[in-house]
């Protein structure tokens, strides 16, 4: 018991000394104008959609618009609700035959549509919607 007490001290201890050492650290680049103010602190949204690299573009697209927007995937409004971790194979392929047709300018846009209509893509399309947009936006 006593041994988690101290680890939890420990690693308490470890945070404060970590957070003093970065906010000296910042203070520092602001003195040498390296910076010219503290960067702001980002709060991380609790509902990721698991599409990490087209949110910040779903988050401006949410800003413009709440007009659904269809890609000739009107046959995808019969999952609406459906839980993105229970679809079949058949109906992974669906998505993903959609998907693969895509320009990739379209994909946000596709994205906050199916959102938008209360559709949750397939785990699995989601792993798979990273590796592409990763790719293209990397290589």
């Amino acid at each position: 018991m006593w041994i988690l007490v101290l680890i939890l001290i420990g690693v308490a201890l470890f945070g404060l000394a970590a957070g003093y050492f970065y906010n000296r650290n910042i203070q520092k680049k602001i003195e040498r104008g390296e910076l010219t103010e503290a960067p702001e602190i980002v709060e991380v949204d609790s509902e990721c959609c698991g599409q990490h690299q087209i949110c910040e573009k779903e988050s401006l697209l949410a800003a413009v618009s709440k007009q659904i927007e269809y890609y000739d995937d009107e046959e995808l409004d019969r999952f609406k609700g459906h839980a993105s971790d229970s679809y079949t194979a058949e109906e992974i392929d669906e998505f993903r035959e959609i998907l693969f047709s895509m320009k990739e300018e379209e994909v946000a846009g596709w994205s906050r549509s199916l959102q938008l209509r209360g559709i949750e893509l397939p785990d699995e399309l989601k792993d798979e919607l990273f590796l592409i947009v990763g790719e293209r936006r990397f290589h």
